[in-house]
Parts: structure tokens; sequence; C-alpha cells
């Protein structure tokens, strides 16, 4: 009788885990059947939430499934990824994360609610690009020599910032310069970019595709771009490099990342899905017109390119002389 017994929940067990395993496949075959959620750490305007709306466009063409996205800023992305940590870990929720929310948050505050490697999964990168240090029109300097100057008469100017990228260019350009530059966070690079063309800071580092737009209309005036080289359709903006501050260089990044647990083969499905619309010519002419890069990846690539940059940041914080929050 308890061979019986033991007999039958053997295969009782072995029917549920080929039920189960046949139901996993047959998740990833048919992934997406309903809406994708793509959470934004920060407000719409911004370069991430450009990107997602991209995405969740292509996604919509090619899928024929709708893409949510949500704008939850703030808190540097904690708020967001709370939010999505929250969330059945079953590929219908998605974040498109930046180098502020998946490697430079650790060395920037002293605790952060989520764990940027072991709570999420590396779906593939998006994009790569550069900031640009961009001033009101009135602002008498027209180049960064210039700016050091009116910062070392004046003792002290300021800076806005709505992610880790701007608030980088600030810290660095401080410490390389020597000069006085007051940080002002903000909630979302938007209000910072608003605040400096209606004169209540003296600059920003922005996002390129960001920024950009509003210089060729005018509004802000570029003075130089933190790339290594100049931006490829922005030639004659110098970068900060070669205006005197040697060896100057930041940029940032975007990312697709999963909540941890999701089903290993609707991960793959998801990173194919987004590094696909990211190696299109679409893609690279719709992200170079404003100098960024497309920068697909295997979720085994992105892993290693996260695990780099949380590296990479912890030194720039520390060199720049920043102290965690």
């Amino acid at each position: 009788m308890k061979l019986l017994t033991s007999l039958k929940a053997l295969l009782t067990g072995g029917a549920l885990l080929a039920l189960a395993t046949a139901s996993l496949a047959q998740t990833a075959a048919t992934f997406p059947n309903k809406p994708i959620h793509i959470v934004v750490p920060f407000a719409a305007g911004t370069t991430t939430d450009q990107a997602a709306r991209y995405i969740g466009q292509k996604i919509l063409d090619q899928y024929k499934q709708p893409v949510i996205v949500e704008n939850k800023a703030g808190a540097n992305g904690f708020i967001a990824l709370q939010y999505l940590l929250q969330q059945p870990a079953d590929g219908y929720f998605i974040t498109i994360g930046t180098n502020t929310t998946h490697a430079a948050n650790g060395a920037l505050f002293k605790k952060v609610p989520y764990d940027p490697v072991g709570d999420f999964v590396p779906l593939t990168g998006v994009t790569i690009g550069g900031v640009v240090l961009v001033v009101a029109p009135t602002t008498p300097a027209n180049n960064v020599q210039e700016l050091i100057a009116l910062a070392k008469k004046s003792g002290k100017m300021t800076f806005g910032s709505g992610n880790s990228s701007s608030r980088a260019g600030g810290e660095v350009m401080r410490e390389m310069a020597g000069i006085e530059l007051t940080h002002v966070p903000y909630k979302a690079l938007p209000a910072a970019i608003t605040d400096v063309m209606g004169g209540q800071i003296d600059m920003v580092f922005g996002d390129a595709p960001a920024v950009m737009p509003l210089v060729r209309a005018g509004k802000l005036k570029a003075l130089g771009v933190s790339t290594r080289a100049r931006m490829p359709g922005y030639e004659e903006i110098p970068t900060i490099a070669e205006q005197g501050v040697k060896g100057y260089e930041t940029n940032g990044w975007l990312a697709a990342f999963a909540p941890k647990g999701t089903p290993p083969d609707v991960a793959d499905k998801l990173s194919k899905m987004i590094a696909d619309i990211m190696r299109t010519p679409e893609a690279e002419k719709y992200f170079g017109a404003n100098a960024w890069k497309p920068i697909p990846m295997t979720r085994a690539e992105m892993a290693a390119f996260q695990k780099t940059e949380i590296a990479r940041w912890a030194r720039l914080v520390k060199s720049a002389g920043i102290e965690p929050e």
C-alpha cells in the first residue's frame, strides 16, 4: 500500500513538472498576448521616456500588442523600480533603466531600496551617448574657458541635474576645473532645463536628445560636449576636454531590464524583440539625430556591461569627490 502511494505521488509530481514545463514553453511561444507595461523612472520628455515610447511603438507595429508607458519619476528612479518589483514577473512589466538606476545609485546613495543586479534580469542595451553643457542664451560665456573664468570671478555658480549623468557632468567639471559649482537637484531633467532657460540656475549638463532641440531653437546655448570625440551631427560643438579641461569625459546609457523571476524563455524573447528593434537602420537614424548610438546586446553581454559600469561609476563618484547621500 505504501509502495502504491509512493508511486502515485511520484507520477503526480512528474505530471505536474511536465505540465509546468509545457506551460512555460507555451508562455514563451505565445508571448506577448496582452499589453506590455514599460515603467520609466523619469518624467515624460526625458531621453529615457523617448526611448521607451519608440520601443513601445515598434512592439505595437510588429507584434500587434499595445505598450503602456508608465512614468514614475522621482528619487533617482527609486519610486519606479520599487513599483516595478511589486508587479508580476511574467514579462509584461519591464523597465528602461539607465546608468543612474542600474549603476550609479549604488555609489551615490548610502542606502538603495533595491538590488540593481540581484533584483533584475538584464535584457539588452538600448542607447549610449554624452551630455551637453548648456546655458541660457544671455549668458556672457561663449565657450567652456569663458564659463570657467566667469565661475572663478563670481566665486560660485549653480548647475542643475535630473539624473546621474547630468550630476556627474557638473561634479566632474567642478573637480577638474577647480571651480565652485553648487549642485541643485531636480526630480527630472526637463525641470532643470526649464530653470536654466529662465535664469534660476546657471547651467545644465543635459542628455543630448533632451537639450539639442532647444539649442537648435535658440532657447539654449551649447558650450561643449562631454564625449571623448565631437558628437556626430554636432561637430561644431567642441568637446569640454579640448577646451582646456583635459581628460574630461562622461556619458549616459539606457538598457532594458525585467524583474527577477521573469521566465528565462520570456526574457530571451524580450531581449531579442528589443535588440532587433535597436539594430535597425531606422533606430540608428532616430537616435543618431541627437548623437546617441543604439547598443543592442544579448542578455549575457548586458550583464557584463552592467558589471563594468557599476565599477566605473564607483570610481567616477569617488574621483569627483561626491559624498554618498
